[in-house]
């Protein structure tokens, strides 16, 4: 497993002559470089696990599952201990990220088959427009082959990797997307979707080993040039179609460190994920440090909802949750609140934390000010980019965050306030009554205090009924 925050260190003692030298050169090489470094603007690296839960995390609390590339982030870097994901299941989320909409107003609002359109703004494009490489590696989940929903057609130079979300599923597919063409690969199927969703029997080509070596390949490609890189890992996603014929959705080449522990084979397999993800962002990590664009390259690590129980997988076991209440398919905050990591050597403090409330649609104006352009001003979305570099004063407020959510009967949630201390949910249907939580003094959301709250309680009313705005393509359990 590779870590890089434990490298070892040699010390040699080179000839005076060799010392001289080697200062001409570094010296005249850095003279070289100094016009395009000084003007070069920063990149962007954005990691999204699937699935991952706020507890998932050595750094967020995690005791069984070991993480240490993350913990190494966390160490050098900025935790972000209330950021929220777009939504709480993956669609709609990524949506969020991408257009910097929150589900009230964004066009994907759910799990299913609807595409992005050519009118819809994304994150890539703003990139692009700025001069940036472009490139998503992974799954994406908001355009299906042949529309114009898919990556290359948002505004991505480069894609490798799972279009439709349950394809995503199948770890061990027959095939996967190379920018607009199915590349094939060497499974051989159990059984199959149109989609590529199912489950093999011959087990040869890993997706998730693929998607990295094709991320860390663009690298090696464009590491001149300024980037914004979109890494929407499928980890540790459960395979529930495979459950379904080998009862075991926790797909892994192999345990790993846990291949001895007396758990059951689908908690070895979830650790293992986790495990094998953290041990390819080791690998980022020193892809960056070989080509030195560490320093310029902002790293931002999250999940696109909270955790599951699917594929066999057992939450309570590795305490997934931590200390919120809820899970993926929830707006209480073990849905939404999500383990979140921002790394940038020499601009962001090391062993920094903010508690101050973002969101997936913040990405937008965040990735607009370190581009140095501007994003739509129609938006939901601040940037963050001051918090990060430790320049509060700067620091935009806001007054809420919105969630809906359309499954079932539906459900809405806000985050209220500058600091983010009180949350109001409404489960099913627009009738149920407003709950309302005190997070800084109730995280777990366990004692309802609307009763007390009765301000609270009419200005989320108000909100629910102002943020969302109809969608014919989504049921309309608000309206």
């Amino acid at each position: 497993m590779e870590n890089l925050f434990e490298m070892k260190e040699y010390k040699f003692i080179p000839s005076k002559i060799f010392i001289i030298i080697a200062t001409i050169i570094l010296i005249s090489a850095n003279s070289t470089k100094a016009g395009k470094e000084v003007s070069r603007k920063p990149n962007l690296i954005f990691i999204l696990a699937d699935d991952l839960g706020y507890g998932d995390l050595g750094c967020f609390g995690q005791k069984k599952i070991k993480t240490p590339n993350l913990d190494g982030m966390a160490k050098k870097g900025m935790k972000l201990t209330q950021f929220y994901a777009g939504s709480t299941v993956c669609a709609p989320s990524r949506c969020v990220l991408m257009t910097g909409l929150h589900t009230g107003h964004a066009y994907i609002r759910g799990n299913g088959r609807h595409n992005l359109r050519p009118s819809d703004f994304t994150v890539a494009e703003l990139f692009k427009k700025a001069g940036y490489k472009t490139g998503c590696f992974g799954k994406w989940g908001l355009g299906n082959e042949g529309t114009d929903g898919i990556p290359t057609k948002q505004g991505f130079d480069s894609f490798y990797g799972y279009l439709h979300q349950g394809h995503a599923h199948n770890y061990y597919p027959t095939f996967l997307i190379k920018n607009e063409s199915r590349i094939k690969l060497r499974n051989i199927p159990e059984q199959e979707s149109k989609t590529g969703a199912g489950w093999a029997s011959v087990r040869r080509d890993y997706s998730h080993d693929l998607i990295t070596e094709n991320a860390l390949h663009w690298i090696d490609m464009n590491h001149n040039e300024q980037f914004f890189l979109y890494l929407p890992f499928t980890i540790p996603h459960a395979n529930n179609e495979g459950k379904r014929g080998t009862k075991d959705g926790q797909e892994v080449p192999d345990y790993g460190i846990y291949r001895d522990k007396n758990w059951t084979n689908q908690n070895k397999g979830q650790a293992a994920m986790i495990t094998r993800m953290d041990s390819d962002i080791g690998r980022i990590l020193s892809k960056l440090n070989k080509y030195k664009i560490s320093n310029n390259t902002l790293i931002i690590f999250s999940s696109d909802n909270g955790h599951h129980r699917e594929g066999g997988n057992d939450p309570e076991f590795f305490n997934a949750n931590g200390p919120l209440r809820g899970m993926k398919r929830d707006l209480y905050e073990g849905g939404i609140r999500v383990p979140t990591i921002a790394y940038w050597p020499n601009r962001i403090k090391a062993g920094s934390t903010s508690d101050q409330p973002f969101y997936f649609g913040d990405l937008m104006a965040t990735a607009a000010e370190l581009a140095g352009t501007s994003s739509p001003s129609s938006l939901d979305s601040i940037s963050f980019l001051p918090t990060l570099i430790n320049n509060s004063k700067q620091q935009k407020k806001r007054e809420f965050i919105y969630w809906e959510f359309l499954e079932k009967k539906g459900a809405q949630a806000l985050v209220l306030g500058e600091s983010g201390r009180w949350k109001a949910l409404r489960k099913n249907s627009a009738i149920a009554p407003i709950e309302i939580y005190d997070l800084k003094n109730d995280i777990g959301e366990i004692n309802n205090i609307a009763n007390i709250h009765p301000e609270i309680v009419s200005k989320a009313e108000e909100l629910f009924k102002t943020e969302h705005v109809s969608n014919p393509l989504w049921k309309k359990p608000f309206e």
